[in-house]
């Protein structure tokens, strides 16, 4: 068993750069180096990432890249590459990157029957998907009454939702090639109005489900089914229902044919699966091109990754400051600011990927976890931010990093926004970083012909600390290539993070519990009968159960 990160000699120098009087300070190295930018800004794979509003300097970057050593960063992740086991609670792969990968690239993962070639287990099923794409946009494939296809509905829920209501959200600069709804909640109240809206003639119903089992997922999709059936009759599942899983029986009882149902090995988790056929709504709303575009650049990233010394090694950079502001300075949350509207979403797929990731108690070997790992993840797009949070960053008792997200060339052309947007985004950053000392607030007051005593009293109110950190990540366009950069960016370096802590990213027990309680609780809702529940749990249930009936 090998001996917790926090023996190592690095952990020790980190933890005592943390603890000194100026491990925070980012006003004052930026004003003593004038190529502070030149020195802690990367490119890789399309991408620039900027880390010079951060407090890093030369001997905490250098103290974190011993410990990337030492924790084996870049073996863990390449051992991912090689198919390997990452999942040691589940003994399972975790391949994402032979998803997005050409056909020759030859990965292999290591399953419980041995070695299997993923690659050509990918480019199967992406043939097929991108036939079947074809199909629909040309109108081959056609309902159960001779029409073409118009819109889809997609059921799923976590990563069977999140990554590809994103993306396709993101690539909305795109001609849109069919009406794709994304429904996750079991909510009826998210479910029932879209139903309404669509016509089932003209419907596909893409229910993605690994197992088939999801209750949520699948409480929908019944709902669906029932729909299509009242208005279509039962032999048009056959030709309305695409099912995204690999549970075939199923996926049989449930009413879809083989020719429609696409799956995926287990060695693609949830949170890492929009490149596989859980996108296929992403090929349906955007065009084929568009997702393979999208994993053209997430593969540009994989190789970067791969390739690149740690040094300029982006997921690897970006998971070091990532771990020095949570782990070793004790910043509990990081805010998510992509100064683009199209990324609205992107903030909700890095909570699950962050949190349900690496939100663990215990490391790879079971022990206690005695430092913090995940941050709370939060976040909006720019300008929206700055009028509803960003008060809590510039002036509130916690410091919180944030990541700001910036694409240089627009899709529109409204050329004044666009530069208004971006100087918003800039200002943020160095308004964070500087802040504004109450003396200097207090001699502008001055300047402006404020009465002294009133400038006095407002300048406490004025004051912006500063020092507050934050990350600048720069796309040249936001177009398919570069979101499937980012998007990877930010998945390699969860994993760097799992590796730097020792504890497993790809698990997430932690889910698992509720949806077991979920099962005990609906009885009690349906019956009135709450004896096997807690007195609280009972209590709740039993007037909700009154109101209920």
């Amino acid at each position: 068993m090998q001996p917790p990160i926090t023996t190592s000699e690095p952990w020790a120098r980190l933890a005592a750069l943390a603890a000194r009087s100026d491990a925070g300070a980012i006003r004052a190295r930026l004003a003593e180096d004038p190529n502070r930018f030149a020195r802690l800004c990367r490119t890789g794979a399309g991408l620039m990432l900027d880390l010079s509003r951060t407090a890093l300097d030369a001997t905490v970057l250098e103290a974190l890249l011993s410990l990337a050593e030492a924790a084996g960063v870049r073996q863990a992740l390449a051992a991912m590459a090689r198919g390997e086991i990452a999942n040691a609670t589940e003994r399972r792969a975790a391949l994402h990157m032979a998803l997005r990968a050409p056909r020759d690239a030859g990965f292999r993962a290591l399953t419980g029957a041995g070695w299997e070639d993923a690659s050509a287990l990918v480019h199967r099923e992406l043939d097929r998907m991108r036939s079947f794409v074809a199909e629909v946009h040309e109108g081959r494939a056609r309902s159960a009454t001779g029409a073409p296809f118009s819109a889809v509905l997609n059921l799923g829920i976590g990563g069977s939702d999140l990554g590809p209501a994103m993306v396709t959200e993101a690539l909305a600069a795109l001609p849109q090639r069919m009406d794709v709804r994304f429904v996750s909640n079991v909510d009826g109240h998210a479910l029932a109005p879209v139903l309404a809206s669509l016509d089932p003639a003209r419907t596909l119903v893409v229910v993605a489900s690994k197992s088939f089992t999801t209750e949520e997922t699948m409480a929908n999709a019944a709902a669906a089914r029932a729909w299509l059936v009242s208005a279509l009759g039962e032999a048009a599942l056959a030709s309305h229902v695409v099912a995204l899983s690999t549970n075939v029986r199923a996926v049989a009882a449930f009413g879809a044919v083989p020719e429609r149902t696409f799956a995926f090995r287990d060695w693609v988790g949830g949170r890492f699966s929009l490149w596989s056929p859980i996108g296929i709504g992403i090929a349906l709303a955007r065009g084929w091109e568009a997702f393979a575009g999208l994993l053209a650049g997430a593969h540009a990233m994989d190789r970067h990754m791969l390739a690149a010394p740690p040094a300029e090694n982006l997921p690897i950079l970006l998971a070091l400051a990532h771990t020095w502001h949570a782990t070793f300075r004790g910043h509990a949350a990081y805010a998510c600011l992509p100064y683009d509207q199209r990324l609205a979403r992107l903030p909700a797929w890095l909570q699950q990927l962050e949190m349900e990731s690496n939100g663990k108690r215990v490391d790879a070997a079971g022990r206690a976890v005695t430092f913090p790992t995940a941050p709370v993840v939060f976040g909006e797009p720019g300008t929206n931010a700055e009028h509803s949070f960003m008060q809590l960053l510039h002036q509130g008792t916690a410091v919180i990093p944030a990541d700001i997200i910036m694409v240089a060339r627009p899709d529109h052309a409204l050329e004044a926004n666009h530069r208004i947007l971006l100087a918003h985004a800039l200002a943020q950053g160095a308004a964070l970083a500087l802040g504004r000392p109450a003396e200097e607030q207090e001699r502008a007051m001055l300047s402006a012909g404020m009465d002294a005593a009133e400038a006095a009293r407002l300048a406490p109110h004025r004051h912006f600390p500063g020092d507050r950190p934050s990350i600048g990540i720069v796309l040249p366009r936001l177009e398919p290539g570069s979101l499937g950069a980012l998007l990877a960016l930010y998945e390699h370096k969860v994993a760097a993070q799992a590796a730097l802590w020792g504890i497993n990213a790809f698990d997430q027990w932690g889910v698992e519990l509720g949806k077991t309680l979920a099962a005990e609780t609906l009885p009690a809702l349906e019956s009135g009968d709450v004896s096997a529940l807690d007195p609280a749990t009972a209590g709740l249930a039993s007037a909700l159960f009154r109101l209920l009936t």
